[in-house]
This record gives C-alpha cells, sequence and structure tokens, in this order.
C-alpha cells in the first residue's frame, strides 16, 4: 500500500497525507500528555525556564568519541547540556552539566535509577515516564513525539524528536533564550552500521561514544537515523537563524554539516 502511494500522490500530498496520519496515532496520547498530574507538573515547571538565559550562551554536549579530544575543563563555569550517558564522564570533569536531557527509551529503562540521582535539572521524554517510581522536584517530563516534524517553540506543548536528542536540546536551549548554542562531540558518525532505529544489542565495548562502557556489552540501544536528524537540525538552524541566534559546531572532526563550524579553542 505504501509503494502504491508513492508512486502515484506527488510527494507534497504524500507528506501532508502521512502528516495527518500520524497526528490520528498520537491522539490517544494527548488526554495524558496534557491532564496527568505529573504533567502539569512538568509544564508549570517549565514555564519557569521561558527566556531564563536570554542573551547568553550554552554548549550542547554530544556524546561522540570526539570528546577525548576536546579540553572539557573549560566548560566548568559555562552553561551545558548533558544528554544520554553524558554522567559517565561527570567523575574524571570534577563538575556536572547544568542540564540533563534524555528522550531514548531503551536508555531510559536501562538507566532509570542513574539519571533519577543526577542532582541537576532533568528533562525527560514523557513516554518513558513509566521506568520512575516517583517525580523528583527537579525533574520535567516533556511531550515529545517520534513523527510530525516541527521545532517546537513552546516545550509546555509537543515537542519533535528530530531522531536524536540533541534536537531536543535545541529547542530547549532555544526556549530558555540562549542567544548562542554551541555543540560539541556531536560526531555525527558512527562505527556501527544498520537499518535506521533498528533495535540492536551491544556485544561488547562501544566505539561509537566517548567510553567504551556506554552501550557497553549487553546493553539495548537503536541504530542511529543520522538522515532524520539532519532534518531536525535544519529546522533548528532556520528557528535561530530567524530570531537573529546562532548554532555553532564546534565538535573536532564532526561529520554534520548543518550548522557554521567554528574552532573549540577559539570560543575562550
Amino acid at each position: 500500500m505504501k509503494q502504491i502511494l508513492k508512486s502515484v500522490l506527488p510527494d507534497p500530498v504524500l507528506q501532508a497525507f502521512k502528516n495527518s496520519y500520524d497526528a490520528i496515532r498520537r491522539l490517544p496520547q494527548v488526554p495524558d500528555a496534557y491532564l496527568h498530574p505529573w504533567r502539569r507538573k512538568s509544564r508549570a515547571r517549565m514555564v519557569e525556564y521561558y527566556n531564563v538565559h536570554r542573551g547568553e550562551r550554552c554548549f550542547i554536549i554530544g556524546n561522540g568519541p570526539s570528546l577525548k579530544q576536546t579540553d572539557l575543563s573549560r566548560l566548568k563555569n559555562e552553561f551545558t547540556f548533558g544528554m544520554n550517558r553524558i554522567y559517565l564522564l561527570f567523575p574524571e570533569l570534577g563538575f556536572t552539566t547544568t542540564y540533563f536531557v534524555s528522550i531514548n527509551n531503551l536508555v531510559i529503562e536501562q538507566c532509570a535509577e542513574e539519571i533519577a540521582a543526577l542532582p541537576i535539572p532533568k528533562f525527560i521524554a514523557w513516554h518513558a515516564n513509566r521506568h520512575f517510581q516517583r517525580m523528583p522536584e527537579d525533574m520535567i517530563f516533556l511531550y515529545t513525539t517520534y513523527t510530525g516534524p516541527q521545532f517546537a517553540y513552546d516545550m509546555t506543548r509537543r515537542i519533535w524528536e528530530g531522531a536524536t536528542v540533541t534536537n531536543v536540546a535545541l529547542q530547549l536551549a532555544f526556549y530558555m533564550g540562549f542567544e548562542q548554542v554551541i555543540l560539541i562531540g556531536v560526531d555525527h558518525n558512527f562505527t556501527s552500521k544498520g537499518e535506521a532505529n533498528k533495535t540492536v544489542v551491544s556485544t561488547g565495548d562501544d566505539p561509537n561514544h566517548f567510553d567504551p562502557r556506554y552501550f557497553g556489552k549487553g546493553f539495548r540501544w537503536q541504530l542511529p537515523d543520522l538522515d532524520t536528524s539532519e532534518i531536525g537540525y535544519t529546522l533548528a538552524r532556520e528557528a535561530y537563524r530567524k530570531a537573529g541566534r546562532e548554532v555553532l559546531d564546534a565538535t573536532v572532526g564532526g561529520k554534520l554539516t548543518i550548522f557554521p563550524k567554528v574552532e573549540y579553542k577559539s570560543l575562550f
């Protein structure tokens, strides 16, 4: 059926049909996403972050191997977003990131206790709320979805994940008012290959991240969807540009080409 539709419908019509279908599929999620007590608390807490960092800069720290070639000590007094298992790096750093973001259900399922224990504000995908027994005071559940591409200007409402937690962090940073956002560790390049979003089980040390334990032996994770993530990055680039703000990419040796490149050392 999908192939038939692709062959007979123009791309704009096909995309409109797909978006409508996806919106209908999301309908059952809507009541809890807006009315559940945890989400009501989350929305109220989220409002407090609106433009709280107006005019400032921040760093969004990806988890690629290039972090091992990046002097992270320079970030101690900067505003930073860490994601997923970035906390494996905290003991070595001697400090935490300012904020923490995680949206992948498999990551949250397997690391919920570690995430809940982090002593920093945490932004977590609502669809993974079942992995938490309670809602910590410093946790905000975000209503994120896999479908319906958009750049969210209001983080209390629906947020498109854009196939990577980095896209959600970019939307959070915009909502908080950051004028300049700098990406590091966003290598946009994986040694592991295969079908996008396919769930696999790691059979040994992780070669795709800064620490071999990141998705170590036995960890279930999803192969990356780099093409879809680039759609999200492009939406973010344009949103920042139209607002007179900017996203720069200071990743050492990164393969992402969406954002202007800048040398990391030149930022200090």
